[in-house]
């Protein structure tokens, strides 16, 4: 670099900026117990503001769409799931917002997909912001979209496509909670589950409430009259061979379709078995009596039973799952909880456990608890390789809690709740605040260098009046690279605020904590460091009758 540079008083916006800064600077060391009063009030304040704070694992992030997976009753016939979508699907699309809807029932030709008949899955693509109706959120569309789809039978769930495929491959829950009821009996396992839902459904946030069947399919029971199987001369196989054959079928050939295998069945017509009655007269032929009806041998029945069964860990279970809306995840779970631990009384053998989102936040909160201190250990272990002092390091470490203020005062009154993401951006801000703390004291420590350089290191020469001024200097001194450690920051984050676009809705939780924490970190930094610098400084004075000063370099 060629040239003349010009030094920091020869640049008017510096000299502005000193002439507003000395007299604040030395107004905070003449009132020494105001200044430190008001940062420690400061500081007191924020710690049942930050406890007050919600709790979520992740803030939402918009995908410009919405999954909708209303749920019915498991033994729904194929025909009327078809209307219920087809009924939905133009209800969907009358809302303006809408740009076009797709909807499917069942399970695609897949093994991973084990959606049933009763739940469908409709993905709603919405048009670009610019065109909605002045006002309008997406909260709103939903709100309307679940008003005009109550439809006796048909419980309603709102979620995002891709938020739910990470739900359902985590944690096998498809909303943001769910309570996983464990046990032996599957319907003493839908008792529990009946029970839980009507003790949540005064839960305040608690929404899109569902119990997961685990009783209630049809299935269609043919018992064999043994004693009657003698008389005609068949046997047990004989009849399973019939009912085989003519209700469920018989594979006789098979086909080739390119690189795929299709076998080929044999079976009744559909109108020769599509009621008890017709499945009663399926003729079996007998060598004693001739042909016979089916029912002559055995008592043909609808019963009761699980639609799907699933288990964990070889134990049956069964869920009550629901979404949050209104309200954060930690505070309505743990209402929940409580309301539960008070209410509840489960029988010996069972037990339950919750999973979804909430899963996700107790574990992302213990990830924390071991993340932070290795982050101050870090950073102290930085400074103190830098001013081969554990005071020094100590004193720029002190600006964290301050920094801490500003970041717990914006998340608060801007409505964010605590996440991950709001933890990041605290992470981050401490790595800020610290290192404009290393500029102060670097600089602090040089006026002190300058000053036992012309006076002498001894409380014979070094008066209090001495070190006032000198660390008034060294404050107030290149305070530009201060300022602009400052504006660095502020000026890359701050345009994050007024963001818009895909992933802005995650990306403010980050940045939220940051501009906060640098505004009341480098107040702190530029008006209480400088206090408790000199201090430190005069408390060495009087104790050792000389200064401990250190030959760091910026």
């Amino acid at each position: 670099m060629k040239g003349r540079f010009r030094q920091e008083h020869e640049n008017p916006i510096n000299r502005g900026m000193e002439r507003v800064y000395m007299p604040i600077i030395r107004a905070c060391i003449r009132n020494r117990k105001t200044t430190l009063g008001i940062n420690i009030l400061a500081l007191i304040i924020s710690v049942p503001m930050l406890m007050s704070l919600g709790r979520e694992f992740m803030p939402p992030l918009d995908e410009q769409s919405v999954l909708f997976m209303p749920v019915t009753l498991p033994d729904v016939s194929n025909g009327e799931i078809k209307r219920i979508l087809q009924v939905q699907d133009k209800l969907i699309k009358s809302v303006p917002e809408v740009d076009h809807v797709l909807g499917k029932a069942g399970r695609a030709s897949t093994a991973t997909d084990n959606s049933p008949i009763s739940m469908i899955e409709t993905i709603i693509a919405l048009k670009p912001k610019s065109e909605w109706r002045p006002g309008i959120t997406k909260k709103d569309i939903i709100n309307e979209l679940d008003a005009k789809l109550q439809i006796p039978g048909v419980v309603n769930g709102w979620t995002q496509p891709i938020i739910n495929r990470i739900n359902m491959l985590s944690t096998g829950i498809r909303t943001d909670v769910g309570l996983k009821i464990y046990g032996q009996d599957l319907n003493q396992i839908n008792n529990i589950s009946h029970e839980v839902q009507n003790l949540l459904q005064g839960v305040e946030g608690v929404k899109d409430l569902y119990v997961e069947p685990v009783t209630g399919g049809k299935y269609l029971e043919i018992y064999i009259k043994r004693d009657q199987l003698e008389r005609y001369g068949l046997t047990v196989d004989d009849v399973n061979a019939t009912v085989e054959t003519a209700i469920g079928g018989t594979p006789f050939a098979s086909t080739v379709e390119g690189r795929k295998r299709f076998n080929v069945h044999l079976r009744l017509g559909e109108d020769f078995r599509n009621s008890l009655d017709k499945l009663k007269r399926i003729p079996l032929v007998s060598p004693d009596a001739g042909t016979i009806p089916l029912s002559a041998v055995s008592n043909i029945q609808f019963v009761d039973g699980p639609p799907m069964i699933t288990s964990e860990n070889a134990i049956l279970r069964g869920a009550v799952m629901f979404n949050v809306r209104d309200r954060d995840l930690g505070n309505t779970v743990q209402e929940a909880i409580d309301k539960l631990n008070k209410d509840l009384k489960l029988p010996g053998g069972y037990f339950v456990e919750w999973s979804g989102q909430y899963e996700n936040l107790l574990r992302g909160q213990k990830t924390l608890l071991y993340i932070l201190p290795i982050v101050f250990f870090i950073i102290f272990l930085a400074l103190y390789l830098a001013f081969k002092s554990i005071r020094e390091a100590f004193l720029s470490l002190v600006t964290i809690p301050f920094a801490l203020i500003g970041g717990v005062f914006l998340v608060y009154f801007w409505g964010v709740n605590l996440s991950v993401a709001v933890a990041v951006g605290f992470i981050a801000l401490f790595g800020i605040a610290v290192e404009t703390g290393v500029v102060m004291v670097i600089y602090l420590n040089d006026a002190m260098n300058q000053l036992v350089a012309l006076k002498g290191n001894s409380s014979e020469t070094i008066t209090k009046e001495d070190l006032r001024e000198y660390v008034i200097m060294g404050a107030a001194k290149r305070l530009r690279p201060k300022i602009m450690t400052v504006c660095v920051a502020l000026f890359g984050l701050i345009p994050v605020l007024w963001s818009g676009g895909v992933g802005s809705d995650v990306m403010q939780p980050i940045v939220l904590p940051m501009i906060g924490g640098v505004l009341t970190s480098s107040t702190h930094i530029l008006l209480v460091t400088p206090l408790i610098f000199l201090m430190t400084k005069e408390y060495e004075l009087k104790k050792f009758g000389k200064l401990e000063v250190y030959d760091v370099k910026h």
